[in-house]
């Protein structure tokens, strides 16, 4: 493996900042499933607490009323992640935390402050995005882990924290790109990658490309994040057979990101069209040149 590709995946992000943290991180368990499963029992899945089974109700009993049902709209980096678990229960990461001192988020969000640990303990890591085919035996839901580097092994493996796998061989992620490219040329049906909301279509598989390929670059957007030119249903659905193509271009470089590691880096620094992102907060009207403003 090239070790400036390593070293690039060393660095932190505003998503995964560990500097906080770094001396507690780094006294954090060194056995990669204790840390999982630690990490995993200070947080509710939103999907966990909104069930409507036995467990579901349990949590929702034992969870205060008043607090979010998530809480990825205010803990998108893992220094916030971790100021509200300290917050909470001063003792910060603790196998018996008490469900009402817990934090309400998803796969991203465990994924990014897992990566946020690995890195501050000296590991290359990465998020990626895609859908996991090992929650139902149907359909593959949209879904966030990490990677990091085995040196031993001289190879990435899978960390995911929400799923409490790590290095299964039959439990493995398709990531965005291989979707996107699968449903394209007709390998597989559009309707085996859902998103965690039902929807189903191209649109959402091409926004979990960008969301790969933001990942890939120490960008760990949020899903609530969205290219700009795709941000809207009928934006999408106004592509023409170039900007398709532009898309199937990505996807392939991202099927071997570090292979393509200098051609994605090179997009990604050059390419407004791939960089430029719309959050909830910030439309296209906020990315205009600023003589253009106004003639609006």
């Amino acid at each position: 493996m090239n070790r400036e590709i390593l070293d690039f995946y060393k660095k932190i992000s505003m998503y995964t900042n560990y500097q906080p943290y770094e001396k507690y991180f780094k006294e954090l368990p060194d056995d990669l499933d204790e840390l999982m499963n630690l990490i995993r029992s200070n947080i509710i899945h939103r999907v966990e607490l909104m069930k409507d089974n036995e467990k579901g109700e349990q949590l929702r009993m034992a969870f205060p009323w008043y607090r979010y049902r998530c809480e990825d709209d205010v803990l998108l980096t893992a220094p916030a992640m971790m100021a509200e678990l300290f917050r909470q229960d001063e003792r910060g990461f603790v196998l018996d935390r008490e469900v009402a001192d817990k934090i309400v988020v998803t796969c991203r969000y465990m994924s990014v402050l897992a990566a946020s640990i690995l890195k501050a303990k000296g590991y290359s890591c990465r998020l990626r995005s895609g859908f996991a085919p090992y929650f139902y035996d149907d359909i593959a839901c949209d879904h966030w882990i990490c990677q990091y580097y085995d040196e031993k092994t001289e190879r990435w493996i899978d960390y995911d924290v929400d799923g409490l796998l790590r290095d299964d061989k039959k439990k493995k992620m398709i990531f965005a790109s291989l979707a996107w490219l699968d449903v394209r040329s007709g390998k597989r049906d559009i309707s085996y990658f859902v998103h965690g909301s039902g929807i189903r279509g191209l649109a959402m598989l091409a926004r979990a490309v960008f969301f790969d390929f933001h990942s890939l670059m120490n960008d760990e957007i949020s899903y609530l994040f969205m290219p700009t030119y795709i941000d809207e249903e009928e934006e999408f659905f106004s592509l023409t057979t170039d900007d398709l193509k532009e898309i199937d271009d990505l996807a392939q470089l991202l099927l071997e990101p570090d292979k393509n590691f200098d051609e994605i880096r090179y997009l990604f620094r050059n390419d407004p069209k791939l960089r430029v992102i719309n959050t909830p907060l910030v439309g296209d009207r906020n990315h205009l040149e600023l003589e253009d403003i106004g003639d609006l």
